[in-house]
């Protein structure tokens, strides 16, 4: 008897828990745009050239960039042909909707226009590129005038990748335009992999992959999230799915092919297949995902620990600029992932790119992918030197957006260089300081 109504006292325990789990879900909604949906797979923002804001005391002498590749096609086949293949499965089974059918056609679709280049970087992302390669220029040519007779240097260097690699060439091409007589060299390969992919090589974060002590927290959200609406929707209530777990499989499956159109230069279907809420769910699902495996969070913070090579050549190379050990160089391009540049802004504390908490469904609110990475997604060090005294100060920039970094009401963005370098330094872990 007694264990018994430990039991059902254990039963109702779960079932008060999963109600106030429900309860305290539903303040957490989000209601970001159809748009804001497509998460780290938007397209970079657009916009005029505004000239930069800065004293008139301080010229532009180097800048530092990290950026990500521009828009592409779908990395892989696998989703679309997942999702193809399952429509193509409700078609036969005749439990596929009008709406089914013509996502069906959009999946050929996809697979047609990205035969022979799944993952390669299409015309909006060299675009992209060249828009903030010409951007930076306009602001900061003045980088790159020298004295009569001397010439100004530009190291670029890119993962083995070819969407990073077509996002240099598109970038440096733009800058020669601009000025031809920059002296550019250009590096890509596996070597940059410390710097470029961590997440390929990095022993501790391959430790953390395989052990994956994220997959608890981000399937129990996943399984209380993801609506399955929208993929019924498609293949029809009576499609037979071989259990729930696959009807949640291709929900998420739908809204990442989905999501991914714009950046392959075809028109957003989001609202198409997907109510405001079930975006906004599905994404949430996404972006938990992203964050767990690629930032800081009380799961681990190896994700962002595998940065700490990068920040340490942030900080070698614009030491090497402002010492004089190298005042030919007046710029360093570098050329990676989404994956490249989570890690680094949240190992650097960057405001709105790193976020703790033991409450995974407040991350949608306070963690955004497709603020912190869209595509080709760019934090710049632009190095300043003071006309007077000669001393250096730094503006970082988020995705061309300046970085106010002390909290409180001081509302400075630009940093000597020796209180930024500290502030970096600190961010490194010791065992990674070596």
């Amino acid at each position: 008897m007694k264990s018994l109504i430990r039991t059902v006292l254990a039963s109702l325990a779960l079932s008060v828990l999963s109600y106030a789990q429900v309860l305290a879900a539903d303040p957490m909604a989000t209601n970001y745009s159809f748009a804001n949906c497509e998460g780290s797979l938007t397209p970079y923002p657009s916009g005029k050239i505004n000239p930069a804001v800065y004293p008139d005391s301080l010229v532009p002498v180097f800048v530092n960039h990290v950026g990500r590749h521009g828009a592409r096609y779908p990395a892989s086949a696998a989703n679309t042909l997942l999702l193809r293949r399952a429509l193509e499965r409700a078609d036969s089974a005749r439990t596929i909707t009008p709406l089914g059918r013509k996502l069906l056609a959009l999946t050929r679709k996809v697979e047609a226009l990205s035969a022979d280049r799944w993952g390669a970087l299409d015309s909006l992302g060299e675009a992209e590129q060249r828009g903030i390669a010409t951007r930076l220029f306009y602001n900061f040519g003045d980088n790159f005038a020298t004295e009569k007779g001397e010439v100004a240097k530009v190291k670029a260097l890119s993962s083995y990748s070819p969407r990073a690699m077509m996002s240099m060439y598109s970038f440096l091409h733009q800058l020669d335009r601009m000025d031809n007589r920059i002296e550019f060299s250009a590096n890509t390969g596996r070597d940059n992999s410390l710097l470029l992919r961590p997440f390929d090589i990095d022993k501790d974060y391959l430790d953390f992959r395989k052990e994956a002590p994220w997959k608890g927290p981000y399937d129990e959200y996943f399984n209380a999230t993801c609506p399955l609406s929208a993929i019924r929707r498609v293949m029809g209530v009576n499609f037979p799915y071989d259990g729930e777990s696959e009807a949640r499989t291709l929900a998420i499956t739908e809204y990442y092919v989905v999501a991914g159109l714009q950046a392959m230069g075809l028109p957003s279907e989001m609202a198409t297949y997907f109510s405001k809420e079930e975006a906004n769910a599905l994404w949430s699902c996404f972006n938990l995902r992203q964050y767990l495996c690629r930032t800081a969070s009380t799961v681990s913070t190896v994700p962002e620990e595998i940065a700490a090579a990068l920040v340490l050549n942030l900080i070698e190379t614009t030491d090497a600029f402002t010492t004089g050990e190298d005042t030919e160089t007046r710029a360093v391009f570098r050329f990676g992932h989404a994956e490249t540049l989570m890690p680094l802004l949240s190992l650097l504390r960057i405001p709105g790119c790193r976020y703790l908490s033991n409450y995974f469904d407040t991350v949608a609110r306070e963690w955004r992918d497709f603020d912190v990475v869209p595509m080709a997604a760019n934090l710049q060090m632009i190095v300043f030197k003071a006309k007077s005294s000669g001393r250096y100060y730094v503006r970082l920039d988020l995705n061309e957006k300046p970085l106010k970094l002390r909290p409180g009401e001081d509302n400075s963005v630009i940093y000597p260089w020796g209180e930024l370098r500290r502030y970096m330094m600190n961010c490194v872990p010791l065992y990674r300081n070596i």
